[in-house]
């Protein structure tokens, strides 16, 4: 508790921030400002049954988990899931995957003061629980085991520069490792990091993304955006992030033909009107995803305006950038391109994904550029060569069922703790 002292009185002076953020969030998400008493640890619904309590932050997280939910509820029947996120975009994600779902459940995770994660605990009284990926808290992870909840951090992720930033506080870091019961690694390199920094019962799981399989409503979408498309090559610019669209926006207006049309999926939704903005600056004729007209021959970019359909993005592109790579910001999933056999093309940011990336690329269904105009210029050279395409997509597909699995080693790792009920 000592150890913790510091931590949680810093959450009591920072915790009128915290509120004062989610308002000004609110300004171009006004989601924000939904469901706030949940973040106190107030909430008004109530899981049926016994509870399994998982939490995924964000987006990526919440994709992620898909699988291994599905997988909690066919082996645990007589349980509920309830899904914590810290993001609007997560929870719509989450609604988006389980909503017809009965027994699962969707609610903000409060803040780590000590008395809100009590309230949240007494409230659900979760079996067990499961962190999706490095989402660490200490007061909750503490809480949680003098319950006797056993936690589980699951497919759990690590890169160097954030085990750097994690070792500047060895004392309380240490201690919250030692909170979980458990910890399914993605590789043998995030093992050695978290073991590294304290934590105790690691082992090496795999990636739970690669159990994601592409759903069969994605696949007649992309078949629809094809119709839209005609005949045209289409380059995919995926889950771009602030600062790398410009530059592609300019790489792409000085090198791509005419007839090339870039399909550009901003990664986070309240960023597309002002992309589109970014186009139209750029003089580039714009269609939008959400107008679901079909793609005029004028049109230069397509915006994909939309949350929940990147499967479907892949799988109607004939190559793709990944977002997030082009300036120091660590990547965003390829799993998803390669599994649909889609060529991929990544900056020199990986260090989010850095395994999955290296692994990708020596199976030849990825290759890394230097910088964003090299990355628009080996994917327009892709698109004009078809042999090319065809041995990266049978690659990028060999390599996403080479990889399959952590989900059931995540579950047999769950029974092993053998959690109450």
């Amino acid at each position: 508790m000592l150890t913790r002292l510091p931590y949680s009185l810093l959450w009591l002076l920072v915790l009128p921030l915290a509120l004062l953020r989610l308002v000004w969030r609110a300004r171009r998400q006004p989601a924000y400002l939904k469901h706030v008493g949940e973040r106190l640890g107030r909430y008004r619904v109530r899981a049926p049954g016994r509870v399994i309590w998982v939490h995924a932050v964000s987006v990526g997280e919440t994709r992620a988990a898909e699988p291994l939910v599905r997988a909690l509820l066919e082996r645990w029947p007589e349980h509920s899931v309830v899904m914590t996120h810290m993001t609007p975009t997560g929870r719509e994600t989450s609604k988006a995957l389980f909503g017809s779902e009965s027994r699962v459940l969707r609610v903000y995770l409060p803040y780590d003061v000590n008395c809100l994660v009590r309230r949240f605990l007494r409230h659900f009284r979760p079996a067990f629980g499961v962190i999706m990926e490095t989402e660490l808290w200490p007061n909750l992870l503490a809480a949680c085991r003098r319950r006797k909840i056993p936690v589980m951090l699951a497919n759990a992720r690590l890169s160097e520069r954030s085990a750097r930033r994690y070792a500047r506080l060895p004392a309380l870091t240490g201690l919250t490792m030692k909170a979980l019961a458990a910890i399914g690694a993605q590789t043998a390199a995030d093992a050695a990091r978290l073991s590294g920094l304290g934590a105790e019962r690691v082992s090496i799981t795999g990636n739970i993304k690669f159990d994601i399989a592409p759903p069969l409503a994605a696949q007649a979408l992309a078949a629809r955006f094809r119709e839209r498309f005609g005949s045209r090559p289409v380059l995919l610019a995926a889950s771009t992030r602030e600062g790398e669209e410009g530059p592609l926006l300019d790489a792409f207006a000085r090198l791509a033909p005419p007839d090339v049309l870039l399909a550009l999926v901003p990664r986070h939704p309240q960023r597309f009107d002002e992309v589109a903005e970014l186009v139209r600056t750029r003089g580039l004729a714009l269609q939008r995803r959400s107008d679901e007209s079909p793609v005029e021959a004028a049109t230069r970019v397509w915006l994909g305006d939309s949350m929940g359909e990147m499967f479907a993005y892949y799988a109607a592109a004939d190559a793709a950038l990944i977002g997030g790579s082009w300036l120091p910001l660590g990547g965003q999933n390829l799993i998803e391109a390669c599994a649909v056999g889609t060529p991929v093309v990544v900056g020199p940011h990986t260090f989010n994904f850095q395994m999955v990336a290296e692994q990708a690329i020596a199976a030849g269904a990825a290759r890394r550029a230097g910088d964003i105009e090299d990355g628009v210029t080996q994917a327009l050279a892709l698109l004009r060569d078809a042999e090319a395409r065809g041995a990266m997509a049978t690659a990028g597909r060999k390599f996403a069922e080479a990889h399959r699995g952590a989900t059931q080693r995540s579950i047999e790792l769950l029974e092993r703790l053998k959690p109450a009920g």
